[in-house]
Parts: structure tokens; C-alpha cells; sequence
């Protein structure tokens, strides 16, 4: 995240503000601190445009995987 964040030459004010979270947070996860939940993870991963394998680190492929635009939500 501290790589991401920087290379969008973001502080961590700015990153904390962008997703709505506090400075302290973006400083705790970054850090290690801490452990976003999977709501944050998305939010950030959104943010970046970036996949959440990538934001975790389980992917060197930056790439979001690719939204449908129709719903498939069970019992639809």
C-alpha cells in the first residue's frame, strides 16, 4: 500500500481523506501494524485500481479483475 500510495504521490493524510479513513489508520497499516478489513481492502483496492490479490501481495499483476455489467446474484 505505502508503494502505491507514493507512486500517486499521495501523502498519507491524502490517501486517508481519498478512502475515509484516519491518518493513523493508512500510518498503522502501512506500518503493519494492523489488518484492513475487507471492506477497507476494497475500498483501497478501488482507489488504486488495483486487484485485491495485488493490494495483499498474493499477485505481481496490478490488474482488477474485469466487472460484468449484468447481475448474477443467486436466486435472480
Amino acid at each position: 500500500m505505502r508503494m502505491l500510495r507514493r507512486q500517486n504521490g499521495l501523502t498519507q493524510l491524502e490517501l486517508a481523506t481519498a478512502v475515509q479513513l484516519s491518518e493513523r489508520v493508512i500510518r498503522y497499516y502501512e506500518s503493519g501494524e494492523r489488518e484492513p478489513v475487507v471492506s477497507q481492502l476494497i475500498a483501497l483496492a478501488d482507489f488504486f485500481n488495483v486487484s485485491l490479490d495485488y493490494l495483499v501481495g498474493r499477485t505481481d499483476d496490478p490488474t482488477p479483475p474485469k466487472r460484468s455489467s449484468s447481475s448474477h446474484e443467486p436466486g435472480s
